[in-house]
């Protein structure tokens, strides 16, 4: 099979014929399915029932000597902590342990620094006539979407295999108006990219001219193989401290899919000052978060070897979908050569880079035909992808069986934007 790029038009007009046609066909089976987010798909949420019938109303609710029914212990109950803090490598006394959403952490975590600064005599950020945030690209919509909802100026970042363009960031934190940057270190979103050691080492030894400059490390993967063994991963706060910037960085985590998105356990892990004084600030708007669902979760995962055995089950379910996924693209993509992607080993995405103005029509063809993913562009800030090009496919949700039929209608979709786009005239 002959690439679209080394057709004739006469070729390529007949091939769009033919690609209509199964559009068509495709359009008239009436799918309906969302695979616009990484939700996880109802077998892997079936894993995790056992974990309902652990309290009853004659279980003992004390833990650490604490009745987890009551008022107390902002930071969490302790046994969370250890567990969160054996994840991820990290003293328990550096783990806040908050509610079902790492995102609601990250979000007040940037809400204190603009209404009352990150201490170190820094001004508040909602005082400066400027604040710049750096996005590595493609990313995670919803942290570009907290940035936006605070006025920040965004700038796009670059990603490479190894992570972020370090050159770029390292020229850029020059400027005292840059105050933060995003990062999903293992298994990127959307990319599957793993940071490696030399850029870990890099951003931790990064010397901001911001003394207040915020590295948002969301290490949402952090366990999450499906094609591979676990990886381990460096420590951030220790790299941080060593290089002098302890109170730099501030880590995310959660059990979103691990145990239950909807009523999961969330946690944040920082420097010893970052916790004394975020602790201050929180304890002013709360009291604690669900102690019961932490004591749940402790009495259910256990520790961390028993939150990988469990994430060994979830690879099992997953890994056949993102094989789907990858040979639907191998079988009718690669012989047309109008996309490249990743081939990620854990993560909950699959990257597309379609050829240069069509991820849009793509994204819109599929919605026509009942397909919704995540909107074309949204992988980058403001929404706005400069080559048009760059998708993000969730294949968590659906069964296998409905994801290829899913995939036969990305596949078309893109070959059909495609040709329209070559042979416009």
């Amino acid at each position: 099979m002959k690439a679209y790029a080394d057709r004739t038009l006469a070729e390529l007009l007949e091939e769009l014929k033919q690609v209509q046609a199964r559009y068509d066909a495709l359009k008239g089976m009436g799918m309906s399915l969302n695979m616009a987010r990484g939700k996880p798909g109802t077998e892997q949420l079936d894993l995790n029932r056992p974990m309902m019938d652990i309290l009853k109303s004659d279980s003992d609710y004390t833990c650490d000597g604490i009745d987890v029914r009551n008022y107390g212990n902002l930071e969490g109950l302790p046994a969370c902590q250890r567990l969160f803090a054996e994840i991820l490598g990290v003293k328990p006394e550096n783990i806040f342990v908050g509610g079902s959403a790492s995102l609601t952490l990250m979000y007040d975590v940037i809400s204190k620094c603009y209404t009352h600064g990150r201490g170190l005599g820094c001004e508040p950020w909602c005082r400066l006539e400027k604040v710049r945030w750096l996005c590595p690209a493609p990313g995670y919509d919803r942290h570009f979407s907290i940035s936006e909802s605070f006025g920040m100026e965004m700038v796009t970042i670059p990603m490479t295999p190894q992570g972020p363009d370090m050159d770029l960031v390292e020229e850029l934190i020059r400027d005292p108006s840059v105050k933060g940057m995003w990062c999903v270190p293992k298994y990127s979103n959307p990319d599957g990219i793993v940071y490696s050691d030399e850029t870990v080492r890099r951003i931790a030894a990064m010397k901001p001219a911001a003394p207040d400059f915020l590295l948002m490390w969301d290490n949402a993967y952090c366990v999450h193989e499906f094609a591979s063994e676990y990886r381990p991963f460096p420590d951030i706060l220790s790299a941080c401290a060593e290089n002098g910037n302890a109170d730099m960085v501030f880590e995310f985590a959660s059990t979103s899919k691990i145990t239950f998105p909807g009523a999961g356990v969330s946690c944040f892990a920082c420097s010893e000052n970052n916790m004394a004084r975020m602790k201050k600030l929180l304890n002013v708007q709360m009291i604690s978060y669900n102690k019961v669902n932490q004591l749940l979760h402790v009495r259910y995962l256990k520790d961390k070897e028993g939150v990988l055995a469990l994430m060994r089950r979830h690879a099992e379910i997953l890994g056949p979908k993102f094989k789907c996924v990858l040979e639907s693209l191998e079988k009718e993509i690669a012989p047309v050569g109008i996309a490249t992607w990743e081939k990620p080993v854990g993560g909950y995405f699959v990257s597309v880079n379609t050829m240069p103005g069509i991820a849009m029509a793509t994204w819109q063809l599929c919605k026509d035909a009942g397909l919704t993913l995540t909107k074309a562009g949204a992988t980058y800030p403001y929404g706005k992808d400069p080559k048009d090009s760059n998708m993000r496919i969730a294949p968590s949700l659906p069964p296998v069986e409905q994801l290829e039929k899913a995939m036969e209608i990305y596949c078309v979709s893109m070959k059909l934007a495609a040709l329209r786009k070559l042979t416009a005239v």
